[in-house]
């Protein structure tokens, strides 16, 4: 028998790491059902086939298998994408540019990408007062080209009263969802994927729904007005947090913004 040595620790380590990043993000859009069915799956093939030595059965679940990972592809599309954009995040490998990469000038990039902050802040205190709905799309990491071409492109710089007027309830496109990127306002009117997650409370409309949907299907963060309420919510990786005030809303841009 082969002894146990570095080499095998390090595969059950990679193994590890990547089921649990599989399962965060199933677990965060919501299809994490699917995550144990699959592994369930898994495991019951590789005891018939490995284990058991069971030709037949084995035979069978390695035809299912050799199927099946392409239908998981094309079904699981978006998962993967994001999958594989947070694996190449540059965010995580920071600490290996910094040691060939001087930080100089790095308070200056700081500032630069603070700018759009408080602008999204002070538009969603006012509409919040006055009870105006709004739905505020963050990109990050994974490009959101797909769901700006759903409503009307605009590229403009991101200021506080442009927002309000996009949202103004007699604007033609206050109904569907704002995208920011590379800090500016690149579309709004714009259609997201609603998120069919049971959990969601009955209070929470369709703009709720569509920014957990987003949050969900792509790394993206989204600011919620409640039409009803006025209370301001925010989406992240598939978890949506309610009533925030203007400090936690700062709190939370200021900190996607540092993460960019």
């Amino acid at each position: 028998m082969t002894p146990f040595g570095l080499k095998d620790a390090l595969d059950i380590v990679i193994v590890a790491l990547l089921l649990f990043y599989l399962y965060r993000i199933m677990k965060e859009s919501g299809t994490i059902n699917i995550f144990f069915g699959i592994l369930s799956f898994i495991v019951v093939w590789v005891v018939a086939s490995e284990i058991l030595e069971m030709r037949l059965i084995g035979t069978i679940l390695d035809k299912v298998m050799s199927i099946g990972l392409i239908i998981l592809v094309i079904l699981f599309q978006d998962q993967i994408k994001r999958f594989l954009v947070e694996l190449g995040n540059h965010n995580r490998w920071r600490f290996l540019k910094n040691l060939f990469k001087h930080n100089h000038g790095q308070k200056n990039r700081d500032e630069e990408s603070h700018r759009w902050v408080i602008p999204i802040v002070y538009a969603c205190m006012s509409m919040s007062k006055s009870k105006t709905g709004a739905l505020i799309v963050i990109e990050q990491g994974i490009p959101l080209e797909l769901y700006e071409k759903t409503g009307d492109m605009i590229d403009a710089t991101i200021n506080s009263r442009l927002i309000e007027n996009i949202f103004f309830k007699n604007s033609p496109l206050h109904d569907g969802a704002m995208i920011i990127a590379h800090d500016r306002i690149k579309a709004a009117g714009c259609i997201l994927p609603v998120s069919h997650d049971t959990n969601i409370p009955r209070s929470m409309g369709l703009r709720h729904r569509s920014a957990l949907g987003i949050s969900q299907a792509t790394d993206a963060a989204a600011v919620v007005v409640s039409e009803e309420t006025g209370s301001i919510s925010f989406a992240h990786r598939g978890k949506i947090i309610s009533r925030l005030s203007s400090t936690d809303l700062e709190h939370r841009l200021s900190k996607l913004a540092s993460d960019e």
